[in-house]
């Protein structure tokens, strides 16, 4: 941080050196409730889908393809949505996602046959893909440096409050009115945040910048978050910005960024399908050992409450630890909780305990990354680098629930699968080590270089 005093920063760099103001904070509250909002509508077909086979007869094929379809089109909404919201810009890419996936959610309980439900499903998940990273993204553009990881982190923890409260809902919902008033709550809430987002949160001063857009324009939007503020010292002048600005994929695949992006991948890839396994086969697992239902119920729910804390908790630990060892003791705090899982959850009490405390670590290790891959590129690929890991992650439930399968079907006990679901978090736990060697070397680096070091140090926590 510059000491003189006739210095200027440019909008970004004024947002990166001042403390939040209430705009600021107010900003984080709504992208949190989006993120409710998101994990609400993910999670509650889980619940709709049973429903769905029992009323209409529907054949356990079909539900699997839409569920599958569901997912693709979370991929595909995901993998455009990034590109497109750092060229155009974040708000609009989120408003119009929040739509989507808000009349397609609400439009399912209308649905009288599978294959309208299907379509509209598939409607609302390319509305889910988009709406996470340009979230986050949002919430990344408008924090200061100093506090970006963390405020990226605790928005993302909106999403296993969304799904915790989806069950709540689900249970209380189904019995008294029926599966289809579920799924019009669920779509109508995040409709309800829109209007918040239109009114409350301005578009990105980097996106406004790339796309060479008035001083005027910029200014009002600093101003709207910064209205207390000496606004100055702020360079307006856009002229230094390229006119053609580099394509977002390109960059997060370029030469410097490249190796910065497959770490953060496979990372994705692997908590994701690691947490996919444990929630969609602990029930079936846990019974086998002769536990009952209600109790396999009871440890997935603790397991959720327990990622919930985790996710809330890690927030606060980003903002005074370094990302990058948060993220390698969460991974070993995993390995240790699978570890402690498979040699003493045989018994009821102990079995709470370990998902306890894998919900503790796994949900935190994907929301660790979500702050990561948020400061890892530069404002104008944010948006692009975080949907394009997020879409990758969704590959990781794809195949674990493919190897998940296939383990249980081969007759594989409860202990025998959290010691194999050891070996991905290991394979997770070097490479956040790489990740952060990496980030190391180009701290290293010397200060002579022209332009700012790509990848993992472009911010600092």
């Amino acid at each position: 941080m510059t000491t003189d005093a006739s210095a200027k920063w440019g909008p970004q760099e004024f947002i990166d050196q001042k403390p939040m103001s209430r705009r600021q904070r107010l900003i984080v509250a709504v992208c949190l409730l989006m993120m409710v909002a998101e994990g609400l509508d993910t999670t509650i077909a889980a619940f709709v889908y049973p429903r769905i086979v029992k009323d209409w007869g529907t054949d356990l094929d079909t539900v699997t393809a839409t569920v599958t379809l569901g997912v693709a089109a979370m991929i595909v909404g995901g993998v455009a949505a990034g590109p497109l919201a750092d060229r155009y810009g974040r708000k609009g890419v989120t408003v119009i996602g929040t739509t989507a996936f808000g009349l397609g959610t609400a439009g399912m309980g209308l649905a009288h046959g599978i294959g309208v439900l299907a379509g509209l499903r598939i409607v609302a998940c390319l509305g889910l893909g988009a709406v996470l990273p340009t979230v986050m993204a949002l919430v990344a553009d408008w924090t200061p440096a100093k506090r970006r990881v963390q405020m990226v982190a605790l928005a993302f923890a909106g999403v296993t409050a969304g799904t915790t409260i989806g069950g709540i809902l689900a249970s209380a919902l189904i019995p008294a009115y029926g599966w289809p008033t579920l799924l019009g709550v669920c779509g109508i809430a995040p409709l309800l945040l829109i209007p918040a987002v239109v009114l409350f949160i301005p578009e990105s001063v980097s996106v406004l910048a790339a796309r060479r857009r008035p001083p005027a324009e910029l200014r009002r939007a600093l101003a709207t978050v910064a209205a207390d503020q000496d606004l100055s010292r702020v360079d307006w002048d856009q002229s230094t910005v390229r006119r053609r600005p580099r394509p977002a994929p390109r960059v997060i695949l370029s030469r410097g960024f490249a190796p910065t992006t497959l770490l953060l991948w496979l990372c994705f890839f692997l908590a994701q399908g690691v947490v996919f396994v444990i929630l969609s086969y602990l029930p079936l697992l846990v019974e086998r050992m002769g536990l009952t239902a209600a109790q396999a119920a009871v440890s997935v729910a603790v397991f959720g409450w327990g990622g919930l804390t985790g996710q809330l908790s890690v927030s606060f630990v980003l903002k005074r630890f370094d990302r990058f060892r948060v993220l390698a003791g969460l991974w070993v705090m995993s390995a240790l909780g699978l570890g402690a899982a498979a040699l003493w959850a045989a018994q009821f009490t102990p079995l709470l305990a370990t998902a306890f405390l894998l919900g503790l670590c796994l949900p935190a290790v994907t929301s660790a990354l979500q702050a990561i891959a948020a400061v890892a590129y530069p404002s104008s690929a944010r948006a692009t680098g975080v949907s394009w890991a997020n879409s990758v992650g969704k590959l990781g439930p794809l195949v674990g629930g493919l190897l998940g399968g296939m383990m249980v079907d081969a007759g594989w006990t409860l202990a025998t699968v959290l010691f194999v679901l050891a070996v991905p978090v290991g394979v997770g736990l070097l490479t956040t080590l790489t990740l952060h060697a990496r980030s190391r070397g180009q701290r290293a680096e010397p200060h002579s270089e022209p332009r700012p070091l790509p990848g993992l140090v472009s911010e600092q926590s």
